[in-house]
């Protein structure tokens, strides 16, 4: 499964990069395939271990801030394996045709 997702530390001021950095810095160690961009991270595997970072990437903003906000989007399909990078390959391969 494919998971992006954003989480926010609310009631710590403006610039929140540092706790969010924290967030990223969990889902890295994980090992699992991963990608962020300005707006989401995006995170590979299956179920339990993709959730099981999500929370750990919550718990660490949370450790910094009195309030989190979470935005999750899934895409669930079985069999499917390296989607992270597949998905823009063929985008990149479609573009590349015209």
């Amino acid at each position: 499964m494919l998971v992006a997702f954003s989480v926010t530390p609310i009631g710590s001021g403006e610039a929140v990069g540092e706790i969010v950095a924290e967030a990223v810095r969990v889902v890295r160690a994980s090992g699992l395939p991963n990608h962020t961009d300005a707006m989401f991270t995006t995170l590979e595997g299956e179920w339990d271990e993709v959730m099981t970072v999500i929370k750990q990437a919550v718990d660490a903003v949370a450790e910094q801030a009195p309030r989190v906000s979470l935005v999750l989007k899934a895409d669930m399909r079985a069999g499917v394996t390296d989607a992270l990078t597949g998905k823009v390959e063929t985008i990149e391969r479609v573009l590349a045709d015209e």
